[in-house]
């Protein structure tokens, strides 16, 4: 369990940094910045979640062969899930936010961009950088 904060410790705190933002009270400030600004801001939550968990994964992985399973399960499943548990928590234990099936499709939206940004531009790149040992 703890090797995981080991070797995920910034994927670890935008979780938490996520999971504080979905269930706090948002501020009354009146600004939309533009209709359904709130979908893009859960497509770049979870497309967040997820992006941080493929590169740390992939720096930590780049001379080995991944594990595409594992590595579907903490860059697909688990952000999917958590933006599942997040929806029906604000839908049923708040007064002040609200469940919804477009917030969560924005957050798989998030997600499978990131993971295809993930595998299919920056593990090139990252498998051509040479490992340096920091």
């Amino acid at each position: 369990m703890w090797r995981y904060f080991k070797d995920y410790p910034f994927s670890i705190i935008i979780v938490l940094i996520v999971i504080y933002l979905s269930v706090t009270q948002p501020p009354k400030i009146g600004i939309l910045l533009f209709k359904n600004a709130d979908k893009f801001i859960h497509f770049c939550m979870y497309g967040g979640i997820s992006g941080v968990f493929w590169l740390e994964y992939l720096f930590k992985h780049r001379k080995k062969k991944l594990n595409y399973f594992k590595a579907f399960i903490g860059g697909v499943l688990t952000p999917i899930l958590l933006g599942g548990a997040i929806e029906l928590f604000q839908r049923y234990f708040t007064r002040f936010r609200s469940g919804d099936w477009f917030d969560m499709s924005a957050n798989i939206s998030g997600v499978v961009i990131a993971t295809v940004i993930a595998l299919f531009l920056l593990r090139p790149l990252i498998l051509k950088r040479p490992k340096t040992n920091v």
